[in-house]
């Protein structure tokens, strides 16, 4: 293959490489939790050729903290860029926790805003992570969702509590989340 260019034609050749071995190599997750699940998505712009941009909400369970589930809502970029997974997301995210049954900590030693689940939100440097903490005074666990970058990250948040409470007659063990979370 010659060209008047070799070196801009071995960067294109290079580039291309590399954008093939992203596409064909899986790319493991980085996150605490197993992958949510879709509960559904809403389209919110119409695009006449590709896919919509969508707002998509997920359920997932703590992995560390039988008892409790996650819903999330993230914005996901429709047009050829989001289809091919090439688009950096925006940061806006909201979150709700909730105790869906007995509250079992499985292990102790969890430190105060250790990583729940995490998902990346840009092909390189941009994730979405949400942590878990202990307000021990009123035995509450406290879960945040923001997004950072490598270089900036987003101040943009949100919280949701879940009240550690039994679960029925039969739960009166209510377990302390001082307990098993390391300062």
């Amino acid at each position: 293959m010659s060209s008047r260019f070799p070196v801009l034609s071995d960067i294109r050749l290079k580039d291309i490489a590399l954008l093939l071995v992203l596409l064909v190599v899986p790319v493991a997750s980085a996150s605490a939790a197993d992958e949510p699940d879709l509960i559904f998505r809403r389209s919110t712009v119409f695009k006449w050729v590709s896919p919509n941009d969508k707002l998509a909400t997920y359920g997932l369970d703590d992995p560390e903290v039988e008892g409790v589930a996650c819903h999330f809502t993230v914005p996901e970029k429709g047009g050829f860029k989001g289809w091919l997974g090439l688009a950096e997301e925006v940061s806006d995210v909201s979150l709700a926790c909730r105790q869906v049954g007995p509250i079992k900590f499985k292990d102790k030693g969890m430190g105060q805003g250790d990583d729940m689940f995490r998902r990346r939100r840009s092909l390189f440097f941009k994730k979405m992570q949400i942590v878990r903490g202990c307000d021990a005074k009123r035995n509450v666990l406290v879960y945040m969702v923001y997004s950072d970058k490598l270089i900036e990250g987003s101040p943009k948040n949100s919280t949701s509590t879940v009240p550690i409470m039994p679960w029925g007659p039969a739960d009166a063990n209510v377990q302390k989340c001082g307990e098993f979370f390391t300062q």
